[in-house]
């Protein structure tokens, strides 16, 4: 290590874990690798720590970040844990937690994984959209299942609150459930309005204006990334288009309903109101205390000794 600083691994270093790398890297001593050799060089050029192969990014950290594509991250979790200390922790960034449960316990992985869902992708990818600032106030899930370590846990969510990230607690299939409502089904609701406009004809393209670019905007992102997303995650997203698609058929007849529950929803949303309060860090209960806290839409906000602060939203 140098110094007293935690030492820190990014396995993957395009916008997700670029980012996250050059955040940790003023409070961490901070290891990169990516497995493209113009990435690891793209990333020492902007001051990084990169070294060329895996074990030797991992050997020594506390914590191992694996920020891969979705459909790679199990086979790179494996691959970590054998170079992995004994007393370290694997987390990752993958927008699907239970499939890779499935895969990280079918490793003899289970306790020493932590799952983890950063809220604060963009529509451009690679180490140059990287941004030291892209998760400032961001929600970030940690999963908390039944065979978590809750000291674990509780280390990478230390780790995370520190760079000014919301923590929120979930269990894998109920973040699922949620993600394929509030980022999965955005996707192909935004790819069927772009779709659509685009068979009306130049006319409507050349007539599109703020509606149309907000609402489109994730249709820009390279389309390996959503369809990977939404594969993963067949059920709970069938459940969530199922749903939209019966609101868009009644809105046929009645279109005032749609949008009125949709504007009811949003502005609900946006005037949400954060109460602050205090969870004791030695609760023998903590760990139901923390699901519950995340069912509420409640994160932590910061981690002491004796004591997590934490905020949850009460109805509007």
């Amino acid at each position: 290590m140098t110094g007293t600083r935690e030492r820190v691994a990014v396995v993957g270093l395009g916008l997700i874990g670029g980012s996250l790398s050059r955040r940790l890297a003023a409070s961490h001593d901070v290891i990169g690798y990516d497995t493209d050799s113009s990435t690891r060089d793209l990333a020492r050029t902007a001051g990084l720590t990169v070294v060329d192969d895996l074990p030797a990014a991992v050997h020594e950290a506390s914590i191992v970040f694996v920020a891969v594509a979705l459909p790679a991250l199990s086979t790179v979790v494996g691959q970590v844990a054998l170079s992995l200390p004994e007393d370290a922790v694997v987390t990752d960034v993958g927008s699907v937690k239970s499939p890779l449960y499935a895969a990280v316990r079918a490793q003899g992985l289970g306790t020493r994984f932590v799952g983890g869902h950063p809220m604060a992708g963009v529509e451009r990818s690679g180490f140059s959209a990287s941004d030291p600032d892209l998760y400032d106030g961001a929600a970030w899930v940690l999963c908390l299942e039944a065979d978590t370590v809750l000291a674990s846990w509780l280390q990478v969510a230390g780790v995370l609150t520190g760079m000014g990230v919301r923590v929120v607690p979930s269990t894998a299939a109920e973040h699922d459930a949620a993600v394929a409502r509030v980022s999965h089904l955005p996707h192909l609701l935004a790819a069927a309005l772009a779709a659509t406009a685009a068979d009306a004809g130049p006319l409507a393209l050349t007539l599109a204006a703020g509606s149309f670019r907000d609402g489109t905007r994730v249709a820009s992102t390279a389309p390996a990334l959503p369809t990977s997303m939404c594969r993963s995650n067949p059920e709970a997203v069938d459940a969530a288009l199922g749903e939209a698609m019966a609101r868009l058929q009644a809105a046929q007849a009645d279109p005032g309903s749609l949008i009125a529950a949709g504007h009811q929803a949003r502005v609900a949303w946006e005037n949400r109101q954060a109460v602050p309060s205090h969870l004791p860090a030695g609760d023998a209960m903590l760990r139901d205390r923390l699901l519950e806290l995340g069912r509420r839409g409640g994160w932590i906000a910061r981690i002491g000794s004796d004591v997590l602060s934490v905020a949850a939203p009460e109805p509007v």
